[in-house]
């Protein structure tokens, strides 16, 4: 039933560093970071999915809506030398997202 589906919202991105960073690279820094700040079971209760969408070191998560403040938090405490994560926009509509991002 629709009524039972989690609620989602979708984070859009970027990564400032000096070179272009590849996709993957960025997935695992942020996810060591989200377990490292929330733990393994909050991770999965944060739902996180990487979408497809990557350009010019943008992209954009998929997350619960209870955790967005965590995914948030998350992001700014990436521990790697010389790469700032900013998240630009945070919509219930991937489509909205991507439009005012991409």
């Amino acid at each position: 039933m629709p009524s039972l589906r989690e609620k989602k919202r979708y984070l859009a991105f970027e990564v400032e560093s000096e070179n272009k960073l590849d996709s993957k690279e960025v997935q695992t820094l942020i996810e060591s970071s989200m377990k490292r700040f929330v733990g393994e079971l909050g991770m999965a209760k944060a739902g996180i999915i990487f979408m497809k969408d990557w350009k010019n070191n943008r992209g954009i998560i998929k997350v619960n809506t209870k955790s967005v403040d965590e995914l948030k938090a998350a992001l700014a405490l990436v521990k790697e030398e010389k790469i700032i994560i900013k998240s630009l926009a945070l919509s219930g509509s991937i489509e909205k997202v991507r439009s005012q991002c991409f």
